[in-house]
């Protein structure tokens, strides 16, 4: 049984690849958009930066706040925490 494999690239001598036009727009990256790059096993993952909020991870009505993003549900639990609500 072979391999999978999928379109092959060579890195630069930076150290760099470029990622497929047809997979970037399959996936909505847009030019100068956002990809998040992490290693599994022997593996070299790529997606698309789907931004969250730094306690739950939720993706619904974030804030920034200070470079970080807070959902206004997590703003609202700390609120409580605090006794401010």
């Amino acid at each position: 049984m072979s391999k999978n494999v999928g379109i092959v690239r060579r890195l630069d001598n930076l150290g760099r690849v470029t990622i497929p036009m047809e997979m970037r727009k399959s996936l909505g990256i847009e030019n100068r958009g956002e990809v998040e790059i992490s290693a599994q096993k022997n593996a070299i993952m790529i997606k698309k930066h789907e931004p969250v909020d730094v306690f739950t991870g939720s993706d619904k009505d974030l804030i920034e706040y200070e470079g970080k993003l807070v959902s206004v549900a997590s703003i609202e639990a700390l609120a409580k925490l605090a006794g401010l609500i």
